[in-house]
């Protein structure tokens, strides 16, 4: 009989030794498979200032689509640049493409054609330090926040255009606060 409780308790061991392996193993399964789809699916981004009110507001918290994401036209980003915290802004102009704003109309013009523009806060007054008409480079985009008097965007040379490579994804949902849910 003690031979047969000895038994057992060998079981009793390996069977929780077995159960521990497992947890410890699905733990690490789920945190590997986290770090990848926020490396390379998507991740969620705090918005920190006003650059981009009315649209966003501070701490409002985004969704960001990154697989497979080619920049458009419209589209409200995530960028990071070298030595600047996390921008969001709006790509106004892609790769070859002219861009010229009017600063006595607050006209922004892409390619000679003006864009209809009801997502901004507040007419373009803020010049900044770039020289007007620009062509965006090769794998590059042109951004301006939709607050574009208190937005630090393309028209200043310390962002200028932004390399494909400093963009980090394309905000598609708005998740917080509940009550302005919203899909971009």
């Amino acid at each position: 009989m003690n031979e047969f409780n000895n038994q057992l308790e060998v079981n009793d061991k390996k069977t929780v030794k077995r159960e521990i392996l497992e947890w410890v193993v699905s733990i690490l399964v789920a945190v590997v498979l986290a770090l990848v789809i926020r490396q390379f699916v998507f991740t969620v981004v705090r918005v920190d200032g006003e650059s981009m009110v009315p649209t966003l507001h501070h701490n409002d918290r985004l969704i960001v689509w990154r697989l497979g994401y080619t920049p458009q036209n419209g589209d409200i980003i995530v960028l990071h640049q070298a030595g600047h915290q996390p921008y969001i802004k709006r790509i106004i102009a892609n790769e070859g493409q002219t861009v010229d704003i009017d600063f006595e109309t607050s006209t922004v013009y892409v390619d000679g054609v003006a864009l209809k523009e009801d997502y901004i806060a507040d007419l373009t007054k803020v010049r900044g330090n770039v020289n007007f008409p620009v062509t965006v480079g090769e794998d590059e985009v042109f951004v301006l926040g939709d607050n574009r008097n208190n937005s630090r965007d393309s028209r200043f040379s310390d962002v200028a255009c932004v390399d494909y490579d400093d963009i980090l994804g394309k905000a598609v949902l708005r998740f917080l606060p509940f009550s302005d849910i919203r899909v971009f």
